[in-house]
């Protein structure tokens, strides 16, 4: 279902544009039409531009990063959303911030239930998964390369957890604001909260 969530949201979001003047809201649309890891995509660029791992860019980064990454964009608009974002003045932003704040807006039901999923494979309880949670939850014996000899099981664990990893700094670790940034974009894509509450709920046996 999700690539067909995605061509629609790609293509919702492009409608969108034509409409909305907001700043913010046009940076957001041109990452959701590439879909859902569209957000994602615009992190990897950002880190690799942190040359000295600061993990915040100055306006001359903020540009180049978003030029890298064919968003389109005029300087002015460029500078508004620069300005919005940095809020102490400093020069500077925090793009874990930065990105947090383009996440699409999501009701309190679909965070309740995204929390639901994330406590029940954080076994441990301690607010972040690990392959050691998901031995109790995730059965990698189904997984094909699982099955045909390629992985181990361990490997199966980390690979399905670096789908939620943040994209420049797997881990093997997922935090609480990795899984919602990851269902941020999925979530963009449904309409429903209905229909995404189903959706968790049959993915991860809620």
């Amino acid at each position: 279902g999700t690539a067909r969530h995605d061509r629609e949201m790609a293509i919702q979001a492009k409608r969108n544009l034509s409409k909305t003047t907001d700043p913010v809201e046009r940076l957001r649309l041109q990452c959701l039409a590439r879909g859902s890891a569209g957000i994602k995509g615009l992190g990897r660029v950002f880190r690799i531009m942190d040359d000295d791992n600061s993990r915040t860019l100055d306006f001359k980064e903020f540009v180049k990063g978003l030029n890298d990454y064919a968003v389109m964009i005029d300087k002015e608009e460029a500078q508004e959303i620069f300005r919005i974002f940095d809020k102490d003045g400093s020069g500077t932003i925090d793009f874990d911030e930065f990105l947090v704040t383009l996440r699409p807006p999501m009701s309190n039901a679909r965070k309740e239930i995204i929390m639901q999923a994330f406590r029940k494979l954080d076994k441990s309880g301690d607010g972040v998964i690990t392959i050691e949670d998901l031995r109790g939850v995730y059965n990698a014996k189904h997984h094909p390369k699982y099955q045909n000899g390629d992985w181990t099981e361990d490997q199966v664990f980390r690979a399905f957890l670096d789908n939620f990893d943040s994209p420049y700094d797997k881990d093997g670790k997922v935090t609480t604001e990795e899984f919602m940034n990851y269902y941020a974009g999925v979530s963009a894509s449904i309409d429903t909260d209905v229909y995404f509450i189903i959706m968790m709920k049959n993915a991860w046996k809620l």
